[in-house]
């Protein structure tokens, strides 16, 4: 209580949730972005100078997802009981050493252990959404300034992931030295410190509980198992029994984790509040959004770096000229998260959401048609883009505003989760797709063929058509700030 009271008139006094509070951890998420997009165009360089081949390279990206997917939710549920500014923190000292340890390596095994745990800045964001709302106690629109501040910060993470694939060719031409190279977001990461340290005010009280270490324990094996079975179907093939048995074994353990956490006292995370009308469609829309912002990405740069005159699809672009592409699919996930905010305003943030996922929807559904030319899968993409931006914005602070105060963290994180496992679900699916009729491309120049390219666009709609499906049984002045509801019903 005492929290609260001091909390809500500085609220109050300043109007908003804070100028130089949003200001801080918009340098904290363009850094985040910066590290999303920087190393992409450097991978054939780190394979080269780790003396390991190009197809190694993806145990960095699976080592790294299955390190966010474990500690999100452990470092969630510790931002809601000793703070989530020490908790960021943390994350970003371990980011900051994790990345240092990145430039200075020289050994395969020593990058793959950094990589992966650079993979805890995936928590920046739900920790962040966390603070914003807790600051904004005493605001007659707390929901409304949490999705709006929300939507700068994810506009931030956006431009960085710009400059970071950016800088990386800027970077590249500069120098000969790979340690310099990838000492630029070491140095970043460095200065995150610093801001969270010094601009960051940290004013909250300890809350009461602890961590559910058997609750931990349970939903690691689960993701370890899960995760470790889409591994295996890259290493054995889709036709082995083993990564089937291993998924199905980590799904089995939900059961004994789920019976846990519902006679638990303080759970890890709380089912009686994720199973709520408002909460559960937007957890599992976190998971199905995670299939195409995590996992058509390499695709889509595949297909548009493909030769039409030598395969018969593809537009034909190199490195350099498949640039417009990926920055328009960007920019436009920037211009989607600005958007929400200001969308959300005007409209129910339910009806904001379901639109997303329409947005979503129909611009994949739209590259099965539209994919002869540049500016036909531009179109495409800008589409996708502006819905993927504004979920990317709306689901952690609509999972914010539907939690109760102490379980902010927990619900915001995990839809982080939820949207590393979808993520991770969708690049097994879709290498194995691309690889069908792969005896007829050539293996050097693409990720596979045609076929394969209309199943990642099929399953990149269909994912968010059921997301909208699942968002209408949503109440409809969910995440609403009470004083608009009512309004609302008025005028009804």
């Amino acid at each position: 209580m005492s929290d609260d009271k001091t909390t809500a008139p500085r609220a109050r006094r300043v109007g908003s949730v804070g100028a130089g509070l949003v200001g801080a951890l918009v340098f904290v998420e363009l850094v985040s972005g910066f590290l999303q997009g920087y190393y992409t165009p450097l991978a054939t360089d780190v394979a080269r100078h780790l003396d390991v081949s190009d197809a190694d390279i993806n145990w960095l990206e699976a080592a790294q997802l299955l390190v966010s997917a474990l500690v999100v939710p452990a470092l969630s549920k510790l931002g809601d009981l000793v703070g989530h500014q020490r908790l960021l923190l943390v994350a970003a000292v371990v980011t900051a050493v994790a990345t240092w340890g990145i430039a200075l390596s020289s050994s395969f095994p020593a990058y793959l252990v950094f990589w992966a745990l650079q993979g805890v800045f995936t928590v920046w964001l739900p920790l962040e959404v966390a603070l914003i709302y807790r600051r904004s106690i005493g605001l007659p629109d707390r929901a409304a300034a949490t999705r709006r501040a929300t939507g700068v910060i994810v506009a931030a993470l956006e431009a960085g992931a710009i400059a970071g694939a950016l800088s990386a060719g800027v970077f590249t031409g500069l120098t000969d030295s790979l340690w310099i190279v990838l000492a630029v977001p070491a140095v970043l990461t460095t200065a995150v410190v610093v801001v969270v340290h010094r601009y960051v005010e940290s004013d909250h009280e300890r809350a009461e509980g602890v961590l559910d270490g058997v609750g931990l324990a349970l939903v690691s094996v689960s993701l370890l198992a899960v995760t470790g079975g889409l591994s295996l179907v890259r290493l054995v093939g889709a036709g082995s029994p083993w990564p089937w048995l291993t998924m199905a074994a980590g799904l089995a353990v939900l059961v004994p984790f789920a019976r846990h956490e519902l006679r638990t006292a303080d759970p890890l995370i709380d089912l009686r509040v994720m199973r709520q009308p408002a909460m559960w469609p937007v957890q599992a829309t976190a998971l199905l959004f995670g299939v195409s912002v995590l996992g058509a990405q390499i695709p889509l740069s595949t297909f548009a770096q493909t030769d039409p005159d030598e395969y018969g699809f593809g537009l034909g672009l190199d490195s350099s000229s498949v640039a417009p592409i990926i920055g328009g699919y960007v920019l436009s996930l920037l211009v989607g998260a600005l958007l929400f905010g200001r969308v959300s305003q005007a409209i129910a943030p339910r009806a904001c959401l379901i639109g997303a996922t329409g947005l979503v929807a129909v611009g994949y559904a739209a590259l099965v048609p539209l994919h002869d030319s540049v500016a036909q899968v531009l179109a495409c993409i800008v589409v996708a883009g502006l819905g993927s931006g504004a979920l990317v914005a709306a689901l952690p602070a609509t999972a914010a505003a539907a939690a109760p105060e102490g379980r902010t963290g927990v619900a915001t994180g995990l839809t982080n989760t939820a949207k590393t496992v979808g993520g991770s679900f969708a690049s097994c699916v879709f290498g194995v797709a691309l690889a069908v009729e792969a005896g007829t491309v050539a293996s050097d120049h693409t990720a596979g063929s045609l076929s394969g390219y209309y199943t990642v666009w099929i399953v990149c709609s269909a994912t968010a058509v059921v997301a909208t499906v699942l968002l209408l049984f949503v109440p409809r002045l969910a995440f609403a700030d009470p004083d608009a509801a009512a309004v609302t019903e008025v005028l009804r």
